[in-house]
């Protein structure tokens, strides 16, 4: 760690201001900005978790696994990670374009891919057509680093922790709303027969919660389009520059920020890659794993039959829980993270948080065994289960600390991009990886009914521990960039 006693050089590899400088007076965070920023960010979550509640379903009906139910697991997590595979692919070179041409056009044609390829999915009546559709969106959308670059390009080192937090909220906002529209508006010509008789809806019964998810892709791009200003310094107009942002304005500041960014391009990657920004990256990968893995195990534990261990919820059902769960672990976001963060600091809530995971883990086998011995779903289970949404509200925390830690191991403004661009690859490449290792991992305890068919949580449980090993190893005082 770099003391502010000893000569500071500047270099690409070196915080931009020591620890232990002075508290500074919180800057107003700029609302209206922020608010259309987080409006384009809610759609993510909006139109890739709102397949999770049917997804399952949606597999059997499509007969792929030919009615072995144990199976439905493998193929439900392919669906599932192919977005972050091919985001994992293609987020850094997004990124790494939001630095060149602005963070606005890039923006656009996430918001476009992922509004083509969510009606493409409603439209799907293969295998095959889920798994290009889900491509389409992963490759098109590198929207969520550049939305991250755009809010550390918005606030500074005193009011970081509440523009992180707004991100984490609105995340779980859309994990609200989108489990709970794809639970809820799947199949309408069942629950609204009179409206939706028609046969297009039998055919595509998958369609109306996907057509919804592209509105709100829609909404977004116009709000994008007319009210959204660029953050990137040599693509803002200059009336905006003092204004709307609050960055140094004058020639002399906008001839260094241009030079700055035209250095981008010929940074090299492999000279990103220090300790400084290598440690914070690998927490978020290997929490981005852990926490999609909960994500798709949920849905697949919930609807999985008695016989095998599930509780065989119907779709609808399974999208309120979700919902329930967005909601909770949006409120304890957006009412408590800043106040914990600067009361215990965020390394040490960081590792508060991953720690919840192991216990959460637990309470699968613990539900699997209530069910098998009390063979309904009782409030003991129903007991256990809102023990889970406890510890997995606590975990969600742990995600807005680490952006903050990748922001401030930015060592200048001008690779910020490039370095969430890092970021996000790590956690594409950790969620591709997690959906089909967590569900492939279920459904073969499952099929040979190792450990009782809960070999996949104590696997999970393991990596729990490396994660609580790395998060031991960021840095006790986080170095805050200077504005």
């Amino acid at each position: 760690m770099i003391t502010t006693d000893s000569p500071r050089i500047a270099s690409e590899t070196t915080p931009l201001i020591p620890v232990g400088l002075s508290k500074k007076a919180k800057t107003p965070l700029p609302k209206f900005q922020i608010g259309i920023l987080m409006m384009l960010h809610v759609t993510e979550p909006i139109a890739s978790m709102s397949i999770f509640p049917y997804i399952n379903q949606l597999i059997r009906e499509l007969e792929i696994t030919g009615g072995d139910d144990a199976a439905v697991g493998y193929y439900a997590g392919i669906i599932e990670s192919l977005f972050f595979v091919m985001q994992s692919l293609t987020v850094l070179k997004w990124s790494r374009l939001s630095d060149r041409i602005g963070r606005k056009p890039v923006l656009s044609i996430g918001l476009l891919g992922t509004c083509i390829s969510i009606l493409c999915f409603g439209l799907s009546t293969t295998f095959w057509s889920l798994v290009v559709s889900r491509c389409m969106c992963g490759m098109l959308n590198g929207n969520i680093g550049v939305l991250k670059t755009m809010m550390a390009e918005l606030t500074d080192s005193t009011n970081m922790a509440q523009g992180f937090a707004l991100i984490q909220i609105f995340w779980r906002v859309g994990t609200f709303v989108g489990p709970l529209m794809g639970g809820l508006l799947a199949h309408p010509q069942d629950s609204w027969p009179g409206l939706f008789a028609p046969s297009f809806w039998r055919e595509y019964p998958y369609f109306l919660p996907c057509a919804v998810a592209a509105f709100f892709v829609v909404l977004a791009y116009f709000m994008l389009f007319f009210f959204l200003e660029e953050t990137l310094s040599t693509k803002r107009r200059p009336k905006t520059t003092s204004t709307t942002l609050g960055v140094a304005s004058g020639d002399d500041a906008d001839n260094r920020e241009a030079l700055a960014q035209k250095s981008m391009a010929d940074i090299p990657m492999r000279s990103l890659l220090t300790p400084t920004i290598v440690i914070p990256i690998a927490n978020y990968a290997m929490l981005s794993i852990l926490d999609i893995s909960f994500r798709t195990l949920t849905p697949l534990f919930l609807s999985t039959p008695m016989y095998l261990g599930g509780l065989d919820l119907a779709p609808s059902s399974i999208g309120l829980w979700l919902a329930l769960l967005g909601v909770v672990d949006g409120l304890l976001q957006a009412l408590f993270f800043a106040k914990i963060v600067d009361w215990i600091g965020p390394k040490r809530l960081f590792c508060v948080a991953v720690s919840c995971f192991a216990p959460a883990m637990l309470v699968f086998p613990i539900v699997s065994w209530l069910v098998h011995t009390r063979k309904i779903v009782d409030h003991a289970i129903a007991f256990a289960l809102f023990g889970q949404l406890v510890l997995i509200v606590i975990w969600g925390l742990a995600f807005g600390c680490i952006f903050m830690f990748i922001t401030a191991s930015a060592p200048a403004k001008n690779v910020l991009g490039a370095i969430n661009g890092l970021g996000q690859t790590s956690a594409s490449v950790a969620r591709a990886i997690g959906p089909a290792l967590a569900t492939s991992l279920f459904a073969f305890s499952k099929e040979h009914n190792l450990l009782n068919g809960n070999a996949v949580f104590a696997i999970l449980i393991v990596l729990a521990g490396v994660l609580r090993w790395l998060a031991s190893q960021l840095p006790d005082e986080m170095q805050i960039r200077d504005e």
